[in-house]
């Protein structure tokens, strides 16, 4: 009876104890939590962030780029607000006219042959004397018109020097202000074409110089075949020189 009532006692005293134990296992006070610091941890974190900060930089970089880019395509796609092609062409038809208006055998192959056919070739035999005076004086004109011709074509192109003058200052300058690649480039254009108009008026000078030379040349060989017709006649028994009495004088009325 004494056992069995020690028991009884013992698990009473036991139930009473196990809330008791629960609590104070489960609760405790806030200040016995500890924070636990991981070096290896944080510095990882710190790397992490790190080359998170470094992607960024170069991405903002990348951008940047990408923009001054398109910054210089824009720049190197605008076109140049200058142009001298009126100014050029302007002066090349001035040149070109000067030309047109030649007198008499004009730039024209076919009219060339026919000219030298007709007044510089060899002298007819059969032609009278005021034939061949009147062709000597066709050739004559034909010479200083030539001749006039050239200087009209020398003013003009001398004229056109100023106008070149301030075209190849303007284009200069252009180009050396250029912002981009098609600036730069269609001022280098322009000044070719700029170069190839003054070789146009150039060509026209020695084209105009050259025909007169060629016309003063044929005139001098038209007139020594000429010259040597008139003095056959001279010399041809019958129809040449005549012997005749002249009188000097009036005899002393």
């Amino acid at each position: 009876m004494i056992i069995r009532r020690s028991r009884s006692v013992l698990v009473a005293a036991t139930l009473l104890a196990a809330p008791l134990m629960i609590s104070l296992v489960v609760i405790r006070p806030a200040h016995a939590w500890r924070i636990v610091y991981d070096p290896t941890n944080y510095s990882q974190n710190v790397l992490t962030a790190a080359r998170t900060l470094q992607q960024i930089n170069q991405q903002i970089t990348q951008l940047q780029n990408e923009a001054q880019m398109l910054i210089n395509q824009a720049r190197n796609l605008a076109s140049l607000p200058y142009t001298s092609l009126k100014q050029l062409q302007q002066s090349v038809q001035k040149t070109q006219q000067l030309l047109s208006q030649a007198q008499n055998i004009a730039f024209d192959v076919q009219k060339i042959d026919q000219a030298f056919q007709t007044q510089y070739g060899n002298a007819s035999m059969s032609a009278s004397d005021q034939a061949l005076v009147a062709g000597a004086r066709e050739r004559w004109q034909n010479t200083v018109g030539g001749l006039q011709d050239a200087m009209r074509v020398q003013a003009g192109v001398v004229s056109n020097i100023d106008t070149n003058r301030a075209e190849m200052s303007a284009l200069v300058g252009q180009s050396q202000g250029a912002t981009g690649a098609l600036q730069a480039t269609q001022a280098g254009n322009q000044l070719l074409a700029l170069q190839a108009q003054q070789l146009s008026d150039l060509t026209a000078l020695l084209a105009a110089n050259g025909r007169a030379d060629a016309l003063t040349t044929a005139e001098q060989a038209a007139a020594a075949e000429q010259g040597r017709e008139q003095r056959r006649r001279f010399l041809t028994p019958g129809s040449g020189y005549q012997p005749g009495n002249a009188q000097m004088f009036n005899n002393g009325n």
